[in-house]
């Protein structure tokens, strides 16, 4: 196993490196062993000269290289990092560097949409006799980066305000409707209890206040009749699902199409066993937040997931329940990337800096179910657990990156957050970013695999140099 990765913090201002021609960046280097590092030692051995801004770290392989490095080197004080490779095809771990492509295009541009200058990261090819190629792509990241100018605290600057929502197109379902789904669902959970085909099933129940709606577990015929179904049953109820799947008996659970969805997820990963759960799908309208229309909700068309048992729906009804529209969080998205690098890079540093660290968003979300969480390791620290602008940064990009091509967008994680931190438009531009690149969806297909788990040998390149 490779040794953590050190980088030098940056120099004061007036200790940094300088020339004829004036100030030098400070640029880490991250590179394959077995070519890259070879190629740098060949043009060494060859007496080639290049800028010495370039400071390198020695990976096995690309494939090795974790986003968290880069995240890391620039919070060391780097201005610039270089990530560099076997060229595809010659990877001496066979396929290190085609995974490490999907996941390196998908790294940049979460980190552009957050605000990182994109000429400050850049991605290479170099193999071991290639030396004159290294020569040429450290001079070319040096010039870039030297452009940009110093990786340092940029002024407060802000952001006007998003374009306005536009209203839902649609009401909550009446009143009738809701009791007459609420009554179907309690027949078919106590026929369901009854008959002994589940042992629990996992629904909504009324919470201690007007109005509220809870997780509630159900275990007998006579406590079915405490479910509910109406507007307010926003809680994604599979993150429940990989402990309570682990008692005797099958388990149902009542869930809506984007519960369904990341319950795909969980089939997909392994962490839920198929044949071990009853899921009762209910015919959903949205769920409303006071006057609000949940984002998610405006691109659902709330049918039942086929990947339900059970069907719930109002009698004599099985087509959809209302008609799909846009997500207006792609018009946040859009405006956000219509602003300059170091605007959204300051919208962003105003979003992360009013974390209190308090993980609420990793216990909402049902694909965040490692025992131990990258946040919570010190051997070493990658993550720093202070509530500041270094700790709260990584925390918050790591974890999007974690949910790439996995995350579903049912948005607990920002519902549950108590800062009313954003999350839902990072989890949402990734979700765009992989189905652009690789034609992906989460939450479809049990059986397709997760994008970032494979690779195809035409994979796009076009952000390698």
């Amino acid at each position: 196993m490779s040794k953590p990765l050190h980088v030098r913090p940056a120099p004061a201002e007036s200790a940094r490196v300088t020339t004829a021609s004036g100030w030098q960046p400070d640029i880490v280097a991250m590179v394959c062993r077995w070519c890259t590092y070879a190629g740098a030692d060949l043009a060494g051995t060859s007496r080639m000269t290049y800028p010495a801004a370039v400071r390198l770290v020695r990976f096995p392989c690309t494939g090795r290289m974790n986003p968290l490095f880069i995240i890391k080197a620039f919070e060391n004080g780097a201005d610039g990092v270089l990530v560099s490779g076997c060229h595809p095809g010659d990877c001496h771990y066979v396929q290190g560097n085609l995974y490490a492509r999907r996941r390196f295009a998908i790294f940049k541009a979460l980190m552009e949409f957050v605000g990182l200058d994109s000429r400050r990261l850049h991605f290479s090819w170099v193999s071991a006799s290639e030396g004159s190629k290294w020569v040429n792509v450290v001079e070319e990241v040096t010039a870039t980066v030297r452009d940009v100018g110093p990786a340092k605290p940029r002024g407060e600057r802000s952001a006007a305000a998003f374009p306005p929502e536009e209203p839902a197109s649609r009401a909550p379902a009446s009143t009738e409707e809701q009791e007459t789904l609420t009554r179907r669902l309690r027949s078919v959970a106590a026929e369901l209890l009854g008959e002994g085909e589940a042992s629990v099933i996992l629904g909504y129940r009324r919470g201690t206040l007007p109005g509220q709606v809870v997780p509630g577990f159900i275990t007998s015929r006579e406590e079915s009749e405490e479910l509910v179904w109406d507007s307010h049953c926003f809680n994604n109820l599979s993150v429940y699902l990989p402990r309570l799947a682990k008692q005797d008996g099958k388990v149902g659970a009542v869930v809506k199409k984007c519960d369904a969805a990341t319950v795909v997820g969980l089939l997909q990963e392994k962490q839920l066993n198929r044949d071990e759960l009853l899921l009762i799908g209910v015919q959903c309208a949205g769920v409303w937040e006071g006057k609000r229309l949940a984002a998610k909700c405006h691109t659902c068309d709330g049918q039942v997931s086929s990947l339900c048992d059970v069907a719930v729906t109002p009698e004599g009804t099985s087509e959809a329940a209302v008609p799909a529209a846009s997500d207006p969080r792609d018009a946040a998205i859009a405006y956000l990337e219509s602003l300059s690098p170091e605007v959204r890079w300051d919208y962003w540093q105003k979003e992360f800096g009013r974390c209190i660290r308090c993980y609420a968003c990793r216990a909402a979300c049902p694909l965040c179910y490692c025992e131990t969480c990258i946040s919570e390791k010190h051997r070493p620290q990658w993550i720093s657990p202070a509530i500041d602008e270094t700790g709260n940064t990584a925390w918050n990009i790591i974890r999007a990156f974690h949910l790439a091509g996995r995350c579903t967008g049912c948005d607990e994680c920002a519902r549950a957050c108590p800062a009313e931190i954003r999350l839902d438009l990072i989890n949402r531009k990734l979700v765009q970013v992989v189905e652009q690149r690789f034609d992906y969806r989460a939450g479809i297909d049990t059986e397709a695999a997760p994008p970032l788990t494979e690779f195809r040998d035409d994979d796009s390149e076009e952000f390698i140099l």
